[in-house]
């Protein structure tokens, strides 16, 4: 399943007086056992319109399957939907300098323009747990008093943060089972997090051999 149309093209606009390009929907079954919040799209993503597709995404495709999961079987999303990007200077091979586009971490009014969306997502997909993969997933639906080095590997049992149309946050009634772990693409930046990331899905796929059993 994914998002009405109506609420993609409200996604376009509302993004556009941002440094943001492209706009990535996101997929998977309704009612899976897991849900993924990441943080934007990055390049290859915008391209071809697929979640995590890029060199991160190939991380994440492993541990799924160290967690027994394919991606088929879990809804992919991310808080933000299109790439925040910032232009940088590259120098070519050739010597010439040109400007260039990089990723960059998405802003806070970048969060929020695209809140209603993974709220509609949280809502209507009806997952049994979220795995939030990195801060901004994390404190998006958490809060930002929430640190994920205090909180990567534990099921998390509460309300999440629902967007106002005034601009604020208020607590959802009803409890989500939330994952937190690292994004898979920091193991480029911090190769020990490897290990650490390892042990957080071997939790992960306790947790949802237990669902499965109740």
């Amino acid at each position: 399943m994914r998002i009405p149309e109506e609420l993609a093209e409200w996604g376009k606009k509302k993004i556009e007086p941002y440094p943001a390009e492209g706009f990535v929907y996101g997929g998977g079954p309704q009612n899976p056992v897991l849900m993924l919040v990441g943080e934007a799209p990055g390049e290859t993503e915008i391209h071809n319109g697929i979640p995590f597709s890029g060199r991160a995404g190939k991380e994440l495709m492993l541990f799924l399957d160290r967690a027994g999961l394919k991606r088929e079987d879990v809804y992919i999303t991310s808080a933000v939907r299109s790439r925040p990007f910032k232009w940088r200077e590259k120098k070519e091979r050739s010597g010439e300098i040109i400007l260039k586009k990089y990723n960059r971490t998405p802003n806070e009014k970048e969060i929020r323009a695209h809140a209603p969306i993974l709220d509609w997502e949280v809502e209507h997909v009806n997952p049994q747990i979220i795995m939030t993969l990195g801060n901004i997933g994390l404190k998006r639906l958490a809060g930002k008093a929430i640190k994920i080095a205090d909180v990567h590997g534990e099921l998390l049992k509460q309300p999440v943060q629902r967007y106002n149309e005034d601009g604020t946050y208020s607590w959802t009634k009803k409890d989500f089972l939330l994952f937190p772990t690292y994004h898979p693409a920091s193991i480029f930046y911090n190769r020990k997090l490897l290990e650490t990331i390892h042990r957080d899905f071997d939790r992960l796929a306790d947790h949802i051999r237990e669902i499965k059993h109740l």
